[in-house]
């Protein structure tokens, strides 16, 4: 069976979903998207079930016809001030606010997330393996993040981030062992007082 397109089909509603929220480096970022009532894909799903190349040209076609779109980001500076959850709801919250159409119902990726001001929100477990709009947020604030860390990795090449975007692999870890921590990594992560002090 293919993913939804609507929880309700007679509200406005936009998916929301975030990327690199168990990164070392990195902002956290995330996506609203809003789908038009005929929208149709039959490869569109959970950006992480999908190659980067049917990723990147999803993002195409989202982006020519969703109906409304946008990406926020939060910083690792701002991501150690509050914590990873509350910057991945900032970073929504960012990207919701850019949105210009506004969203009559929030479909959010998982368990939690901070209300938006008078905008009624549906928290949906594995969302982005449900339902349309939070699969194509998902895809943009996937590509979107995977971009930045591109640029970033041609300044810091020996972190590996063009493979692994600033996720705790072995090689990333071996690298801050060796070369230190750059202005991009977060100081804090997840329960973690320290993550230096993580097991390689």
């Amino acid at each position: 069976m293919g993913l939804l397109l609507s929880l309700d089909k007679n509200k406005i509603e936009a998916g929301c979903d975030e990327a690199g929220r168990g990164c070392l480096a990195g902002p956290v970022f995330a996506a609203a998207v809003i789908l038009p009532p005929d929208f149709k894909n039959s490869i569109l799903d959970d950006s992480k079930k999908l190659s980067e190349k049917k990723r990147y040209a999803l993002r195409e076609i989202i982006e020519k016809e969703a109906l409304a779109w946008a990406v926020g980001i939060v910083s690792p500076e701002e991501i150690d001030k509050i914590n990873i959850l509350n910057a991945s709801f900032l970073a929504m919250h960012g990207a919701i606010d850019q949105l210009k159409l506004k969203p009559e119902q929030l479909l959010i990726d998982g368990n939690r997330f901070t209300s938006y001001p008078n905008i009624p929100h549906h928290c949906i477990i594995k969302g982005d393996g449900k339902y349309l709009p939070i699969a194509a947020a998902s895809i943009l604030a996937k590509t979107y993040r995977d971009d930045l860390m591109l640029a970033l990795h041609k300044d810091y090449p020996n972190y590996d981030w063009d493979n692994n975007k600033g996720y705790p692999t072995k090689k990333h870890r071996l690298a801050i062992l060796k070369y230190g921590i750059t202005p991009h990594h977060r100081k804090t992560f997840g329960p973690q007082p320290d993550q230096l002090s993580l097991k390689l």
